[in-house]
Protein backbone atom coordinates (compact mmCIF):
# COMPACT_ATOMS: atom_id res chain seq x y z
CA UNK A 1 0.00 0.00 0.00
CA UNK A 2 2.78 2.42 0.93
CA UNK A 3 4.66 1.60 -2.28
CA UNK A 4 1.55 2.17 -4.37
CA UNK A 5 0.80 5.46 -2.65
CA UNK A 6 4.34 6.76 -3.12
CA UNK A 7 4.44 5.65 -6.77
CA UNK A 8 1.16 7.45 -7.48
CA UNK A 9 2.26 10.64 -5.75
CA UNK A 10 5.67 10.78 -7.38
CA UNK A 11 4.25 10.00 -10.81
CA UNK A 12 1.81 12.87 -10.46
CA UNK A 13 4.56 15.23 -9.41
CA UNK A 14 6.76 14.31 -12.36
CA UNK A 15 4.08 14.41 -15.04
CA UNK A 16 2.22 17.57 -14.06
CA UNK A 17 4.24 20.71 -14.88
CA UNK A 18 1.96 22.93 -12.80
CA UNK A 19 2.92 20.91 -9.73
CA UNK A 20 6.68 21.02 -10.31
CA UNK A 21 7.21 22.72 -6.94
CA UNK A 22 5.06 20.23 -5.04
CA UNK A 23 7.04 18.11 -2.60
CA UNK A 24 6.30 15.50 0.02
CA UNK A 25 6.85 16.25 3.71
CA UNK A 26 6.31 13.93 6.65
CA UNK A 27 6.18 13.76 10.41
CA UNK A 28 5.25 10.58 12.24
CA UNK A 29 3.11 12.50 14.73
CA UNK A 30 -0.65 12.56 14.29
CA UNK A 31 -2.05 15.71 12.70
CA UNK A 32 -3.32 17.25 15.94
CA UNK A 33 -0.10 16.77 17.86
CA UNK A 34 1.71 20.13 18.28
CA UNK A 35 4.80 18.92 16.44
CA UNK A 36 2.62 18.04 13.46
CA UNK A 37 -0.03 20.76 13.69
CA UNK A 38 2.33 23.71 14.10
CA UNK A 39 5.52 22.15 12.79
CA UNK A 40 4.06 20.74 9.57
CA UNK A 41 0.41 21.52 8.83
CA UNK A 42 0.64 25.23 9.66
CA UNK A 43 4.29 25.38 8.54
CA UNK A 44 3.15 24.29 5.07
CA UNK A 45 0.72 27.21 4.92
CA UNK A 46 3.51 29.59 5.96
CA UNK A 47 5.71 28.19 3.18
CA UNK A 48 2.95 28.67 0.61
CA UNK A 49 2.28 32.21 1.78
CA UNK A 50 5.92 33.31 1.86
CA UNK A 51 6.62 31.77 -1.55
CA UNK A 52 3.39 33.17 -3.03
CA UNK A 53 2.38 29.67 -4.00
CA UNK A 54 5.67 28.76 -5.65
CA UNK A 55 6.38 26.08 -3.04
CA UNK A 56 3.59 23.66 -2.18
CA UNK A 57 4.39 21.08 0.54
CA UNK A 58 2.21 17.98 0.50
CA UNK A 59 1.89 17.10 4.20
CA UNK A 60 1.64 13.55 5.51
CA UNK A 61 1.27 12.95 9.24
CA UNK A 62 1.35 9.73 11.18
CA UNK A 63 3.16 6.61 10.04
CA UNK A 64 1.51 6.03 6.66
CA UNK A 65 4.76 6.83 4.84
CA UNK A 66 7.53 6.31 7.41
CA UNK A 67 7.77 4.76 10.86
CA UNK A 68 9.61 6.85 13.48
CA UNK A 69 12.85 4.88 13.20
CA UNK A 70 12.76 5.00 9.39
CA UNK A 71 12.47 8.77 8.98
CA UNK A 72 16.18 9.49 8.55
CA UNK A 73 16.56 6.88 5.83
CA UNK A 74 13.35 8.12 4.20
CA UNK A 75 14.79 11.63 3.90
CA UNK A 76 18.14 10.32 2.69
CA UNK A 77 16.51 8.05 0.08
CA UNK A 78 14.16 10.83 -1.12
CA UNK A 79 11.05 8.91 -0.11
CA UNK A 80 10.13 12.29 1.38
CA UNK A 81 11.78 15.56 0.50
CA UNK A 82 11.39 16.99 4.02
CA UNK A 83 10.93 15.09 7.25
CA UNK A 84 10.99 15.22 11.01
CA UNK A 85 13.41 12.80 12.62
CA UNK A 86 13.93 12.10 16.32
CA UNK A 87 17.63 11.26 16.59
CA UNK A 88 17.11 9.17 19.72
CA UNK A 89 15.74 6.42 17.46
CA UNK A 90 19.02 6.19 15.52
CA UNK A 91 21.85 6.83 18.01
CA UNK A 92 24.50 5.04 15.96
CA UNK A 93 23.74 7.22 12.94
CA UNK A 94 23.58 10.51 14.86
CA UNK A 95 25.99 10.33 17.82
CA UNK A 96 26.56 14.10 18.00
CA UNK A 97 22.85 14.91 18.12
CA UNK A 98 22.36 12.24 20.77
CA UNK A 99 25.34 13.43 22.79
CA UNK A 100 23.88 16.92 23.21
CA UNK A 101 20.46 15.39 23.92
CA UNK A 102 22.06 13.88 27.04
CA UNK A 103 21.83 17.40 28.47
CA UNK A 104 18.07 17.50 27.99
CA UNK A 105 17.59 16.17 31.51
CA UNK A 106 19.22 19.36 32.85
CA UNK A 107 17.13 22.03 31.13
CA UNK A 108 13.51 23.11 31.50
CA UNK A 109 13.05 26.22 29.31
CA UNK A 110 11.61 25.07 25.96
CA UNK A 111 11.76 28.53 24.34
CA UNK A 112 15.49 28.90 24.89
CA UNK A 113 15.96 25.26 23.91
CA UNK A 114 14.29 25.35 20.50
CA UNK A 115 16.30 28.35 19.31
CA UNK A 116 19.57 27.26 20.91
CA UNK A 117 19.32 23.81 19.36
CA UNK A 118 18.68 25.29 15.91
CA UNK A 119 21.54 27.76 16.37
CA UNK A 120 23.97 25.03 17.45
CA UNK A 121 22.83 22.56 14.81
CA UNK A 122 23.26 25.07 11.99
CA UNK A 123 26.60 26.50 13.13
CA UNK A 124 28.59 23.82 14.94
CA UNK A 125 31.07 22.24 12.54
CA UNK A 126 30.95 18.78 14.13
CA UNK A 127 27.16 18.67 14.07
CA UNK A 128 27.04 19.99 10.52
CA UNK A 129 29.47 17.28 9.39
CA UNK A 130 27.15 14.67 10.90
CA UNK A 131 24.11 15.99 9.03
CA UNK A 132 26.06 15.92 5.77
CA UNK A 133 27.40 12.42 6.38
CA UNK A 134 23.87 11.13 7.02
CA UNK A 135 22.41 12.72 3.91
CA UNK A 136 20.24 15.42 5.40
CA UNK A 137 20.21 19.22 5.17
CA UNK A 138 19.22 20.55 8.58
CA UNK A 139 17.03 23.64 8.66
CA UNK A 140 15.37 23.93 12.04
CA UNK A 141 14.64 22.51 15.46
CA UNK A 142 11.83 21.28 17.62
CA UNK A 143 11.72 21.18 21.40
CA UNK A 144 9.18 19.83 23.82
CA UNK A 145 7.91 21.22 27.10
CA UNK A 146 9.42 19.35 30.07
CA UNK A 147 8.42 15.70 30.14
CA UNK A 148 6.47 14.59 33.20
CA UNK A 149 5.14 11.28 34.57
CA UNK A 150 1.70 10.04 33.45
CA UNK A 151 0.76 6.82 35.17
CA UNK A 152 -1.99 4.26 35.69
CA UNK A 153 -1.34 4.37 39.45
CA UNK A 154 -0.10 7.21 41.66
CA UNK A 155 3.67 7.76 41.56
CA UNK A 156 4.40 10.51 44.05
CA UNK A 157 7.56 9.24 45.72
CA UNK A 158 10.41 6.78 45.25
CA UNK A 159 8.55 3.94 46.94
CA UNK A 160 5.64 4.25 44.51
CA UNK A 161 8.03 4.43 41.56
CA UNK A 162 9.81 1.18 42.42
CA UNK A 163 9.15 -1.59 39.94
CA UNK A 164 7.07 0.58 37.62
CA UNK A 165 7.60 0.02 33.88
CA UNK A 166 8.11 3.51 32.52
CA UNK A 167 8.24 4.53 28.88
CA UNK A 168 11.35 6.64 28.42
CA UNK A 169 13.07 8.35 25.51
CA UNK A 170 16.83 8.78 25.59
CA UNK A 171 19.51 7.25 27.74
CA UNK A 172 19.70 9.93 30.44
CA UNK A 173 16.13 9.57 31.68
CA UNK A 174 16.36 5.79 31.27
CA UNK A 175 19.41 5.75 33.52
CA UNK A 176 17.63 7.86 36.12
CA UNK A 177 14.53 5.63 36.09
CA UNK A 178 16.70 2.57 36.61
CA UNK A 179 18.68 4.22 39.41
CA UNK A 180 15.45 5.32 41.10
CA UNK A 181 14.10 1.76 41.09
CA UNK A 182 11.89 1.77 38.02
CA UNK A 183 12.15 -0.21 34.79
CA UNK A 184 12.83 1.92 31.69
CA UNK A 185 11.09 0.82 28.48
CA UNK A 186 12.25 2.45 25.26
CA UNK A 187 9.33 2.48 22.83
CA UNK A 188 8.15 5.22 20.44
CA UNK A 189 5.71 7.75 21.83
CA UNK A 190 3.13 6.44 19.36
CA UNK A 191 3.03 3.20 21.41
CA UNK A 192 2.40 4.78 24.82
CA UNK A 193 -1.38 4.41 24.78
CA UNK A 194 -1.42 0.76 23.77
CA UNK A 195 1.33 -0.05 26.26
CA UNK A 196 -0.63 1.54 29.09
CA UNK A 197 -3.89 -0.04 27.92
CA UNK A 198 -2.38 -3.53 27.78
CA UNK A 199 -0.49 -3.16 31.04
CA UNK A 200 2.99 -3.49 29.53
CA UNK A 201 3.63 0.06 30.74
CA UNK A 202 2.74 1.59 34.09
CA UNK A 203 3.82 5.13 33.24
CA UNK A 204 4.97 7.24 30.35
CA UNK A 205 7.28 10.23 30.35
CA UNK A 206 6.12 12.76 27.78
CA UNK A 207 4.79 16.30 27.54
CA UNK A 208 1.48 16.93 29.29
CA UNK A 209 -0.43 17.70 26.10
CA UNK A 210 -0.48 13.97 25.34
CA UNK A 211 -3.02 13.51 28.11
CA UNK A 212 -5.47 15.02 25.62
CA UNK A 213 -3.80 14.84 22.20
CA UNK A 214 -3.11 11.13 22.50
CA UNK A 215 -5.95 10.40 24.93
CA UNK A 216 -3.55 9.18 27.61
CA UNK A 217 -5.95 10.39 30.26
CA UNK A 218 -8.07 7.35 29.42
CA UNK A 219 -5.30 5.01 30.61
CA UNK A 220 -3.18 7.30 32.81
CA UNK A 221 -5.30 9.13 35.36
CA UNK A 222 -2.39 10.07 37.64
CA UNK A 223 0.08 12.75 36.59
CA UNK A 224 3.14 13.80 38.56
CA UNK A 225 4.68 17.17 37.71
CA UNK A 226 8.21 15.85 37.88
CA UNK A 227 10.36 17.38 35.12
CA UNK A 228 12.34 14.58 33.49
CA UNK A 229 13.96 16.55 30.70
CA UNK A 230 13.10 17.98 27.31
CA UNK A 231 13.67 16.52 23.87
CA UNK A 232 15.12 18.19 20.82
CA UNK A 233 17.38 15.66 19.09
CA UNK A 234 17.36 15.62 15.30
CA UNK A 235 15.87 17.94 12.70
CA UNK A 236 12.31 19.11 12.72
CA UNK A 237 12.85 19.92 9.04
CA UNK A 238 15.47 17.71 7.46
CA UNK A 239 15.78 18.13 3.70
CA UNK A 240 16.87 15.63 1.11
CA UNK A 241 20.12 17.08 -0.31
CA UNK A 242 19.17 16.60 -3.96
CA UNK A 243 15.82 18.28 -3.46
CA UNK A 244 17.45 21.13 -1.53
CA UNK A 245 20.01 21.62 -4.30
CA UNK A 246 17.20 21.81 -6.87
CA UNK A 247 15.74 24.88 -5.17
CA UNK A 248 16.75 28.42 -5.99
CA UNK A 249 18.49 30.56 -3.35
CA UNK A 250 15.29 32.60 -3.07
CA UNK A 251 13.26 29.46 -2.35
CA UNK A 252 15.79 28.31 0.25
CA UNK A 253 15.56 31.71 1.95
CA UNK A 254 11.77 31.34 2.08
CA UNK A 255 12.19 27.98 3.81
CA UNK A 256 14.58 29.52 6.34
CA UNK A 257 12.03 32.22 7.11
CA UNK A 258 9.32 29.58 7.42
CA UNK A 259 11.48 27.66 9.89
CA UNK A 260 12.06 30.76 12.02
CA UNK A 261 8.37 31.59 12.26
CA UNK A 262 7.29 28.00 12.73
CA UNK A 263 9.73 27.45 15.59
CA UNK A 264 8.32 30.53 17.33
CA UNK A 265 4.73 29.44 16.80
CA UNK A 266 5.42 25.82 17.67
CA UNK A 267 6.97 26.50 21.05
CA UNK A 268 4.37 29.10 22.04
CA UNK A 269 1.44 26.85 21.12
CA UNK A 270 3.03 23.62 22.35
CA UNK A 271 3.62 25.09 25.81
CA UNK A 272 0.09 26.50 25.97
CA UNK A 273 -1.37 23.16 24.87
CA UNK A 274 0.55 21.28 27.58
CA UNK A 275 -0.70 23.69 30.25
CA UNK A 276 -4.29 23.40 29.00
CA UNK A 277 -4.11 19.60 29.03
CA UNK A 278 -3.31 19.57 32.74
CA UNK A 279 -6.41 21.68 33.39
CA UNK A 280 -8.49 19.34 31.24
CA UNK A 281 -7.14 16.30 33.06
CA UNK A 282 -8.19 17.71 36.42
CA UNK A 283 -11.61 18.73 35.11
CA UNK A 284 -12.20 15.20 33.80
CA UNK A 285 -11.36 13.47 37.03
CA UNK A 286 -7.67 12.90 36.68
CA UNK A 287 -5.28 13.64 39.54
CA UNK A 288 -2.24 15.89 39.21
CA UNK A 289 0.44 15.70 41.89
CA UNK A 290 3.54 17.62 42.81
CA UNK A 291 6.42 15.17 43.41
CA UNK A 292 7.27 14.43 47.01
CA UNK A 293 10.64 15.51 48.37
CA UNK A 294 12.54 12.23 47.85
CA UNK A 295 11.42 11.88 44.21
CA UNK A 296 12.34 15.48 43.43
CA UNK A 297 15.70 15.12 45.17
CA UNK A 298 16.44 11.99 43.13
CA UNK A 299 16.08 13.93 39.87
CA UNK A 300 18.15 16.85 41.12
CA UNK A 301 20.96 14.55 42.26
CA UNK A 302 20.94 12.74 38.93
CA UNK A 303 21.18 16.03 37.05
CA UNK A 304 24.34 16.90 38.95
CA UNK A 305 25.77 13.45 38.21
CA UNK A 306 24.93 13.83 34.52
CA UNK A 307 26.91 17.06 34.29
CA UNK A 308 29.87 15.54 36.10
CA UNK A 309 30.08 12.62 33.69
CA UNK A 310 28.95 14.22 30.43
CA UNK A 311 32.39 14.46 28.80
CA UNK A 312 33.29 10.83 29.55
CA UNK A 313 29.90 9.60 28.37
CA UNK A 314 30.08 11.65 25.19
CA UNK A 315 33.47 10.13 24.48
CA UNK A 316 32.83 6.52 25.45
CA UNK A 317 29.18 6.09 24.46
CA UNK A 318 29.04 8.28 21.37
CA UNK A 319 32.65 8.11 20.24
CA UNK A 320 33.27 11.85 20.04
CA UNK A 321 36.94 12.80 19.97
CA UNK A 322 36.14 16.44 20.74
CA UNK A 323 33.64 16.02 23.57
CA UNK A 324 34.63 19.21 25.39
CA UNK A 325 34.31 21.30 22.24
CA UNK A 326 30.86 19.93 21.37
CA UNK A 327 29.36 19.97 24.86
CA UNK A 328 30.84 23.34 25.83
CA UNK A 329 29.68 24.77 22.50
CA UNK A 330 26.16 23.58 23.15
CA UNK A 331 25.96 24.85 26.72
CA UNK A 332 27.38 28.20 25.60
CA UNK A 333 24.65 28.43 22.95
CA UNK A 334 21.99 27.66 25.56
CA UNK A 335 23.43 30.39 27.79
CA UNK A 336 23.42 32.79 24.83
CA UNK A 337 19.72 32.22 24.18
CA UNK A 338 18.76 32.45 27.83
CA UNK A 339 20.29 35.93 27.83
CA UNK A 340 18.80 36.91 24.45
CA UNK A 341 15.31 35.99 25.63
CA UNK A 342 15.54 37.60 29.06
CA UNK A 343 13.65 40.75 28.03
CA UNK A 344 11.54 39.28 25.21
CA UNK A 345 7.82 38.50 25.43
CA UNK A 346 7.89 34.72 25.06
CA UNK A 347 4.36 34.71 23.66
CA UNK A 348 5.14 37.23 20.89
CA UNK A 349 5.48 35.22 17.67
CA UNK A 350 6.74 38.16 15.62
CA UNK A 351 9.41 39.10 18.15
CA UNK A 352 10.69 35.53 18.42
CA UNK A 353 10.67 35.14 14.63
CA UNK A 354 12.68 38.33 14.16
CA UNK A 355 15.22 37.23 16.76
CA UNK A 356 15.59 33.81 15.14
CA UNK A 357 16.10 35.34 11.70
CA UNK A 358 18.84 37.66 12.92
CA UNK A 359 20.63 35.35 15.35
CA UNK A 360 20.28 31.97 13.61
CA UNK A 361 19.77 32.48 9.89
CA UNK A 362 21.29 35.93 9.46
CA UNK A 363 24.76 34.68 8.53
CA UNK A 364 23.67 31.66 6.48
CA UNK A 365 24.00 32.09 2.72
CA UNK A 366 21.02 30.41 1.02
CA UNK A 367 23.05 30.14 -2.20
CA UNK A 368 25.72 28.02 -0.52
CA UNK A 369 24.31 26.35 2.59
CA UNK A 370 23.73 22.60 2.17
CA UNK A 371 24.84 22.62 -1.46
CA UNK A 372 27.93 20.66 -2.45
Amino acid sequence: MKKFLMTTLLAGMMTTPALAKDFIVNTFYDAQHPLAKYGYVEWAEIVKDLSKGDLNPQVFTGTVLLAPRAALQGIRDNVVQVGHHAAIYTPSDLPVANAVQELGFNYSDPVAAIFAVADFSLHNATQQAEWEQQGVVYLGAYATPPYILMCSKPVRNLEELKGKRIRTAGSAVSAWVEEAGGIPVNVPSSEMYTGMERGTLDCATNAANDLVDRSLLEVAKYTTLLPTGMYWSGPNWGYNPSFWASLSPEERKVLMEASARSMARLIIKYTAQADAALETATAKGGEVFEPEADLKASVEAFRAKTLEGIYDKTTTTYGLSNAHEVIDGFTATMDKWTKLLADVDLTDEDALTSLAMSEIYGDIDPAAYGVK
